[in-house]
């Protein structure tokens, strides 16, 4: 979340930067200043009574000592009295600092000044694309139809053990996918990212750590009674990590990968865009998570979006990447780039990776910090990528590579799964 400091010392540029995510922010900024001053001025009050009371309470003993008994017994009325007060200028301090917190959980972070304008994907900006995009033959398939054909997999199966959403990997499918985990995680290792195999439901304060925690609550899979959440995507428990830790700036930057199954409800999606493995409540997916000081983290991004375009070349998919608006970004990113690779079959961009950068906007809120050479603490930068999430991945896979003899399987892939075709 923002800092008091920043919304404080730069009102004007807060809300003119909310804006760009289309949220109209003036009268919350307004309210979360005005308790803040409610809030020092209280404090100031707060400090000042017991000042009083401290010096009211040495005083009591000399004045005993002095056999002063009635102005003693005076000073402990006194100092009961403002007890009393303090009381409850401690109260309106709890009352004032929760208010400040709830309002400034509600808003977004700022998104960057390289962020163009807009309110939909429509308006997305093409930074570069790449790849050939194949020119199937007469008949060519979609992947569920191929998956079909093909037994690799089976959606039906899915909605019997579970329901829709939840498909069942079968034979050489089972093994292209577990082929592509293994793959990007290899790769994310070359590539300087430790590896961490993280838990697959986390506590809420892990929740409210990264942000998803109040703004997608109506997104997670709960379990109830023991109040944990099914994870959305391993961000979440991997930047946890980082929750409370003060890092040494040596140390810096932190590069973790980690493999895990993803939950998400998806609520209110339907329609053919969402068909086969276009849109799942779970699916697989490899992160890379990178902590550094923030005039480092932009490039940092810079290096997380060109590895992840390695990983689409290698696949020989064709890719483009988008730099979001401001309306379609999410609430805690200030700087969000999209892969998208090409489905032949269903002719249409599949959207296979987010790299985004949130400056100190999660920092914030999980506490995460590192000492610098003058042995002060600063909030850390946080990023994250999908690299990659394996459904649209494998739908592209399937249909872009159909022949007429079965499916062509990416060199890249063939040591890891085994076979160089589908047939």
């Amino acid at each position: 979340m923002l800092t008091l400091k920043v919304i404080r010392e730069n009102r004007e540029e807060v809300v003119e930067r909310l804006a760009r995510k289309n949220f109209d922010g003036s009268a919350l900024i307004d309210d979360i200043i005005t308790q803040d001053d409610l809030r020092r001025s209280t404090q100031t009050s707060l400090d000042t009574l017991l000042n009083e009371v401290n010096n009211l309470s040495r005083s009591i003993g000399s004045l005993m000592k002095e056999g002063k008994k009635e102005e003693a017994n005076e000073a402990r009325a006194r100092v009961n009295r403002l007890k009393e007060s303090a009381k409850e200028l401690g109260e309106t301090l709890r009352a004032a600092e929760e208010k400040i917190e709830s309002l400034l959980v509600t808003i977004p972070n700022l998104p960057h000044h390289s962020v163009p304008a807009g309110t939909h994907a429509e308006d997305n900006l093409v930074e570069r694309s790449g790849g050939d995009q194949p020119h199937l033959p007469g008949g060519a398939l979609p992947h569920w139809e191929l998956a079909k054909k093909y037994d690799l997999i089976d959606f039906e199966l899915g909605v019997k053990i579970t329901g829709a959403g939840f498909p069942v990997y079968k034979g050489k499918g089972a093994r292209l996918q577990r082929s592509l985990i293994n793959f990007f995680l290899d790769s994310a290792r070359d590539a300087g990212y430790l590896e961490v195999q993280p838990p697959y439901m986390v506590n809420s304060d892990s929740g409210f750590g990264t942000g998803q925690l109040p703004d997608k609550e109506g997104q997670m899979y709960h379990v109830g009674l023991d109040d944990l959440y099914l994870i959305p995507t391993a961000e979440v428990p991997v930047t946890n990590i980082y929750r409370d830790v003060i890092l040494d700036e040596p140390n810096l930057p932190v590069r973790n990968t980690a493999y895990s199954a993803c939950f998400r409800r998806e609520a209110g999606s339907y329609g053919k865009d969402v068909r086969g493995l276009n849109r799942l409540h779970q699916f697989d997916k490899v992160e890379i998570v990178c902590i550094d000081k923030p005039e480092n983290s932009y490039e940092r991004l810079d290096e997380m979006v060109a590895y992840v375009q390695t990983l689409v070349e290698r696949l020989q998919l064709p890719w483009r990447i988008l730099r979001l608006c401001g309306g379609d970004m999410s609430f805690t990113s200030a700087l969000t780039f999209d892969f998208e690779v090409y489905s032949a079959a269903q002719q249409r961009w599949l959207e296979v990776s987010s790299v985004s950068n949130f400056e100190s906007y999660q920092a914030n809120r999980l506490k995460c910090r590192y000492r610098d050479a003058e042995r002060k603490t600063q909030l850390c930068h946080t990023l994250n990528g999908s690299a990659l999430a394996l459904p649209r991945i494998m739908a592209a896979l399937l249909e872009n590579n159909q022949t007429a003899d079965g499916i062509r399987i990416p060199e890249v892939l063939v040591p890891y799964c085994g076979f160089e075709m589908i047939s």
